[in-house]
Formats: C-alpha cells, structure tokens, sequence
C-alpha cells in the first residue's frame, strides 16, 4: 500500500542522506487510501458498511477483509459495520489467527505479520490515535515524543496490512496523524 510512503514520505539512509520518496509508483501499490472523517460514530460505520459492500461487488471474499481499531472497545464499531455488510466475521485473539471464509477484526497491536486484501482502520479519533492516556502519563519530553512515534508506528503498522485498498476513518475530531495521510492524497 502507499500508505508506507504517506506517513513518513522522506527516507534517511545510513549516511544521512535524506532521499524524498513522496511521488515515487511501485508496481505493488495499489491506489491511495481514502481517509474519510464523520461527525458521529453511526455516520463512520454506515459509510465503512458501503464501503464493504462495494468491495463485495468488487469480488472481494469475507477472509481477505481485515478491520483494525485502536482499542478493544471500539471492536464494537467494527463489528457493527460487517454486521450491517452481512459479512461473517472472527475477533481474532492474541494468536492472530485468521479464519477462511471469515473477515478479520483486531485491536492495531495484533496486525503486524498480517495481509488481507483489503482494509480499514476505523476510529482514528483525536485522543484515540494517539492515546491521551499515554500522553498524560508522560513526565519528560524525551518520552513524550517516543510515545508519540510507538503511537505513529502502531498506526502505519495497521495501515501497511492492506494489499490493494485502504480506508481508514475517523469521528472528528479526527487524528492529527491523519492529516499526514490526506495531505498526500
């Protein structure tokens, strides 16, 4: 997926040389993600609904759908778009293992060594992405920006799961990580 280069478009080599990559095409990318934000959480999961469905008329199958939230209680989000999408659905636990005939649903921490063909990242809200608990916590500036590079990292991790299509979505006040991505839409 693009969103590799979205979030972090300049790359730094050994030497120090930073090297742009914000205009560069693979052949493996598919199109850029689409990063809607909504006024209310029923409004995100009504649209993240249509959007399945036209990934279903696409040709896209229940296992190569994967959904991805910050936190465990926005499972529920999820669960609420694919229940109104009619697809069937597996909660995956800590041993991230995907189910055939089944979309994937998981908190971001799960994601990493994962693929589907096909992905959203919903609840990417203001104090969610990244976590305010985290940030409250923190005593010392050092800290402060290595909580907010993990929470960054978490976000790309998830993102980078999608093989071909990318939505990722938010109940404004949305992410100020989000605005990285759409600046480069």
């Amino acid at each position: 997926m693009q969103a590799d280069r979205l979030l972090d478009p300049e790359l730094v080599d050994v030497d120090g040389n930073v090297e742009d990559r914000s205009r560069t095409v693979s052949v493996f990318n598919g199109p850029p993600p689409a990063v809607r934000t909504f006024a209310a959480e029923d409004e995100e999961i009504a649209a993240v609904t249509e959007w399945l469905k036209e990934q279903a008329t696409d040709g896209v199958t229940s296992h190569e759908i994967g959904i991805f939230v910050r936190s465990e209680a926005q499972l529920t989000r999820a669960e609420a778009a694919l229940d109104a999408a009619a697809f069937p659905y597996v909660v995956l636990d800590d041993k991230a293992e995907t189910t055939s005939g089944k979309a994937s649903i998981s908190t971001m921490h799960l994601a990493k060594g994962l693929e589907f063909r096909v992905v959203a990242v919903m609840g990417c809200d203001d104090e969610v992405i990244p976590l305010q608990e985290r940030i409250a916590a923190v005593g010392d500036d050092a800290y402060l920006q290595e909580v907010y590079d993990t929470e960054r990292q978490l976000l790309y991790v998830a993102c980078t799961r999608a093989r071909d299509r990318l939505l990722v979505t938010a109940v404004e006040p949305a992410s100020e990580f989000l605005d990285d991505m759409s600046s480069q839409n």
